[in-house]
Order: structure tokens, then sequence, then C-alpha cells
């Protein structure tokens, strides 16, 4: 076992040829997180998605499930055409925001250099710890054994192993689920070479056709293509596929306390209908706008690049964007570009069923005061109006005020505030051998009272680099070295 001070080192998130990386990917975590709570649920088809009666999707389906051929981004209504007895629950996120950090938790024990990737999967650099190559596979057992005394038999993790980010990922997948895959250095060629470009991590279905179009159907074929050649119909990109497919990624491995860059900011809405009434879609929108800008100014960031995206009932998607001369965090500003790009791109013979706003080109606030040219010139009774609405949201909720054009009895619009759970089972210390475990930062549950979830402080980020700094505050507070 490693010790628990051992895993410190002076320079975080090396590059290099002597790397150690292991991806930790859970096993359909949402349905498996739910099962773990309602262990009836063992062994039957199981998805994690909204009403099976709304127009949702699937966020997660157990194995169960997948052998009738569903999948994650499915429409319910398909998933109940290929097994009608499938069993849809509903999604419980802040139960998977608490088991996501708990078990960040546990790979912190072995690396301070943990990347938190999405919320059911990380990065982690052992690189200069006790892991090595001789004995990877042990840690990732010792790993594998701590998340289930912690959380029992039904959650499971796939561990790849590779000399960097790009051969971790891609190994991760392999021996799904509850496996372990290693692939040593100067083994790429070996093991991928003859697979499928669309095997390789970040080629989609666009970027494949594109290959195959050129000659190129295999991870080899593209380790060999000119790369003149690939430049010039891809870019910039086709000099990083070709080195990708040589197994070559330099990409370090962010540790949380360092945090990423945020580069966009942005929220899509699925119509519970589809609609034809563009004044339908531009209140969607204008919510979106409100959201948006809302997270920008919580966040301290200006953009000023706006782009808006549809997508239509036959699933056709299209994304337009326009660079506004300033920066702004203004959902006002927000709403006026998008508009008008919903109304140049609105298709009136097609439905509607998605619309969507993002916001790039993200600078803070702080840098925005040093670029006099591109200062926005904003009244000041308007700032005032927004740090009055953000001061009533932080204190009383997002549904506490909101435009009138979009009062509305269907708070379902709008999002949930954030929330962390710890599951009920854990409570009890069941299927946890018996160990007792603190709440995850307890000041936001109150396990004595029953209650399962409480809103997250309002100041406090839901970035899990953030959460994560966190927890380590609170780790030093309780005890936890």
């Amino acid at each position: 076992m490693l010790a628990r001070g051992a895993h410190h080192r002076v320079s975080p998130g090396k590059t290099g040829p002597h790397r150690l990386i292991f991806h930790i990917d859970m096993d359909a975590f949402f349905a498996s997180v739910e099962v773990m709570c309602r262990p009836k649920l063992k062994g039957k088809p199981v998805i994690v998605s909204g009403k099976p009666a709304s127009r949702s999707v699937v966020a997660a389906a157990s194995y169960a499930a997948r052998e009738y051929g569903i999948r994650s981004g499915m429409s319910t209504v398909e998933a109940f055409r290929r097994c009608p007895h499938v069993i849809a629950v509903s999604g419980s996120p802040g139960q998977y925001i608490y088991v996501s950090l708990e078990l960040l938790r546990i790979y912190k024990e072995h690396s301070t250099i943990v990347e938190p990737y999405s919320i059911d999967e990380a990065f982690v650099d052992m690189t200069g710890t006790e892991c090595t190559w001789k004995n990877c596979e042990d840690v990732a057992r010792e790993i594998k054994e701590k998340i289930r005394e912690r959380f029992g038999p039904n959650l499971t993790a796939s561990i790849g192993i590779g000399p960097n980010k790009l051969i971790a990922k891609m190994c991760g997948g392999m021996d799904k689920p509850d496996g372990i895959t290693v692939i040593r250095p100067g083994e790429f060629s070996s093991v991928f070479h003859g697979l499928a470009v669309s095997e390789m991590w970040g080629i989609g279905a666009k970027t494949e056709i594109a290959l195959n179009l050129m000659g190129v159907a295999t991870i080899g074929e593209l380790s060999n293509y000119p790369v003149a050649m690939l430049r010039r119909r891809f870019g910039i990109m086709g000099e990083v596929l070709h080195l990708m497919a040589c197994g070559q990624d330099d990409t370090p491995v962010t540790p949380y306390f360092e945090g990423m860059p945020v580069k966009s900011m942005g929220h899509e809405h699925t119509l519970a209908e589809d609609t034809w009434d563009i004044m339908e879609a531009e209140k969607v929108l204008l919510r979106l706008c409100d959201q948006v800008a809302r997270r920008m100014r919580k966040k301290q960031y200006l953009g000023n690049v706006i782009s808006m995206r549809l997508r239509f009932a036959d699933f056709d998607s299209i994304s337009r964007q326009k660079k506004i001369k300033y920066y702004t965090d203004e959902e006002r500003t927000l709403y006026k570009v998008a508009r008008s790009l919903l109304h140049q791109y609105w298709r009136p013979g097609q439905a509607i069923r998605l619309v969507g706003v993002n916001c790039t080109g993200l600078i803070k606030v702080r840098e925005w005061h040093q670029i006099d040219l591109f200062m926005q010139r904003e009244e000041d009774a308007h700032r005032k109006l927004l740090s009055a609405v953000d001061a009533i949201r932080d204190k009383f909720g997002e549904h506490a005020i909101t435009r009138a054009r979009l009062i509305t009895h269907n708070t379902a619009l709008w999002t949930n505030n954030r929330r962390v759970a710890e599951p009920r089972f854990l409570k009890m210390s069941v299927g946890t051998n018996g160990s007792r475990h603190k709440s995850l930062m307890a000041g936001w549950h109150d396990a004595s009272g029953n209650i399962d979830d409480v809103p997250l402080p309002p100041g406090l980020s839901s970035s899990p680099f953030d959460m994560l700094r966190y927890q380590d505050a609170d780790d030093k507070v309780t005890g936890k070295h």
C-alpha cells in the first residue's frame, strides 16, 4: 500500500517520456449509483433519464440495458421501444456529485496530481510516486478495492494505464466493465495500429469520413500518412492527428488545485414539444442568455463571441456565432446578438427541438480593466440592477426573481439549485463493511436531521476543481490528512 505522505513532489503535472498516467473511468456511473442506492435494481435493465412520458434522453444505461442496444444520448422513447420492461429512474445530480468527490478523495491518497476530466472519470499522474511500471497493476487493484470498500460491489471502475493521457484514455475502454489495461512505453503501435481510426480518442464521425475518403482506415495508416497532406486537409489539427496516431501526447495532467482555463460558458435546452413558433424559441433563448450571463458574472468573466445553436425536429443541428466589438457579461447583449442569429438562420418550415447559446472569447474582469480600447460603456443604473438581481438570487435561489416575459408555472424550465447529497445507504453504513465516513463538507449536510441534500453555499463554485480545493480545506479542519 502506498504511504499517504509519499505522493507529493516538486513539479506537478510533468510532461516527458517517463510518465505514468492512470485514467479511471467509472462504469455506467449514473446508473450504477442508482443501483447502489436501490439494490433491488441489480441485474435489471436500468436507465437514468427524465420522465418516461417526456422528451428526455438516456443519460446513462446499466450494462443489462446495453444488451438491448440502449446507449447514452438515445431518446427514452427509443429506449422503451428496444426494451419495454426497462426501468427508468430520474437522475440524482446531488448524489452523483457527492460520490464523484468521494472517489476523487480516494485518488488523492495516491497522488496530488488529480485532474477531474468529468463527473465520472479522472486522470491521475503517478509519475514520481511509489507507483512504477512494475507495480502499477497492484496499485490499480488497490484503488478498485478502496472503491469497493467505500461504496459496495455495485460501483466499479475501469482503469487504463499508459505513458500519457491519450494512451491511458484509449486503453481505459478496452476492458470494460471493471477492468485494468496497461499499455507500456513502446507498445502503442502493436495494440492500436490495426484498429479503425474511429477508435482513436477525439476522432468523431465527420473526421472519420474525411479520413476514409483520403484512403485512411486504420490508426496505423494514419500514422504513416504524409503530414503535409494531413495539414493541408485539416489545418493544424492534421499534425495533431498524426502525433496521436503515433501515440504521442505531451498534454500534462492538470492538478485540481491549479484549475482548468475556462474557454466558454453556455446552456442548451430541449423543448417539451417541437415548436414552429419563433416567439416561443425567443423565450427559451432569453432564459438561456440570462443563465449564461449570470454564470459569467459569478465567475467574473467577460466574453465577446456569442453563438446560437438550433436542433430541428429531424435532429439536424446548426451553430452560428458572431463576434462583437466589446466584452460583456449582460444578458441583454447576449440576447440581442443571439436573437438576430436565430432570426437569420431559423428555418420556417422546420420545427425547433433544441435551443442553445454560448459565449466564448472569455477574459477575466481584472484583465478587461487593462484593455481600454475594448471597455464596454454600460449604464450605471443597469449595472446596479444586475447587482441587485444577483444578490437576490444568491440569497433566495435562482427562481426568486426573473423577467416578466419568462414567468411560468413550469419551474422545471429552470436549472435546479446546486446541491450535494449523501446517498442514504451511506448514512446507514450499508455496503461499506461497517466503516463510518463523515459526510463530505459537513456544513453542507445534516445527516442527523435526515436531510438528504442542502443547497451549496452561494459563493462556492460548482467547478470540480474548486470543490476539490474546498474539500482539501475541509479535510484540514476535520483532521483528515
